[in-house]
């Protein structure tokens, strides 16, 4: 029997769902499935270690491997791929930093294992939270930001604000344990329910001016390597200059289920099916017989 994943956090207990979120989450759902889900609604996220450590390794050894060819240097191996990653600032500067990235990501993108791997790292979880017959996000993305960079801030936002369905769920790992600026923050949606009763406040302001308005209230998420972040896109989120002394590695992609509303990022497009049930592929292909109803 599959060992099931520990929930790291949230407390799902300690801090329940409300009512009338939850419903009757427990009606048909194991206890871990339960546990997940009430964390899910009370938070917004959770952080869970990855389901697949083997696949894991596999990736980010890729990543650095990538990384280490764009530089024309040996693949780091074992405990030096986190020591390589981490201090990647001593060898790549700011003015560098997109094409670097891309060429690595665009070296993962032409592997075919690697969005499967992905999806692998908590499939469980996203079958729980999301459903069993889901779309992916066709391109695995990466985030590389340097101690003291300024130019990679991902100022506050929520991404359903701006074309992405409010049915999306962000999978963000972090290739090296993330933690403070060196992470990514959320605004808790107890927080973010009462900013949004009177959001008109912020028509014609700047981003950094919403961020004032919230940042004594955002949670800066420690997520270490081994785990991986489920969140809603609905909440509001961002980074800032990374002042710790290591560069922060990490990667993300979207999963919604695949009848789910669409927005702008469409299936086909954006969105590819991956997980299409054999009830689903039956029907969708089902024809009624020539002449049954004459």
């Amino acid at each position: 029997m599959t060992a099931q994943p520990k929930i790291v956090r949230p407390d799902a207990m300690a801090n329940p769902c409300a009512p009338d979120m939850v419903g009757d989450v427990d009606g048909f759902l194991d206890a871990w499935e339960v546990q997940l889900t009430r964390a899910f609604l009370s938070e917004g996220h959770v952080v869970l270690p990855v389901e697949d450590r083997a696949g894991l390794k596999k990736l980010r050894n890729g990543i650095a491997a990538a990384a280490a060819d764009y530089m024309g240097e040996p693949a780091p191996e074992g405990e030096d791929v986190d020591g390589f990653l981490n201090t990647i600032h001593d060898k790549v500067d700011v003015a560098g930093l997109n094409d670097f990235r891309l060429k690595v990501i665009g070296q993962i993108s032409a592997m075919p294992w690697a969005r499967k791997t992905y999806f692998n790292l908590a499939r469980r979880a996203l079958e729980t939270i999301v459903g069993n017959e889901l779309a992916m996000q066709r391109r695995l993305n990466l985030s590389i930001q340097l101690p003291g960079d300024d130019s990679s801030l991902l100022h506050v936002h929520a991404d359903v604000w701006d074309g992405d369905s409010p049915f999306e769920v962000v999978a963000w790992l972090p290739l090296v344990d993330c933690h403070d600026t060196k992470s990514m923050y959320l605004l808790p949606p107890a927080a973010a329910r009462g900013v949004e009763k009177d959001f008109s406040q912020f028509q014609n302001k700047s981003a950094d001016a919403l961020f004032d308005v919230i940042k004594n209230d955002v949670a800066w998420l420690t997520v270490p390597y081994g785990s991986i972040l489920l969140f809603s896109q609905n909440l509001m989120h961002g980074n800032e200059v990374n002042r710790e002394s290591e560069t922060r590695w990490s990667m993300n992609c979207r999963f919604k289920s695949l009848f789910s509303p669409y927005a702008g990022k469409r299936l086909g497009e954006f969105f590819e099916p991956i997980s299409i049930r054999a009830a689903t592929r039956l029907g969708m292909n089902y024809k009624f017989p020539e002449g049954l109803h004459e």
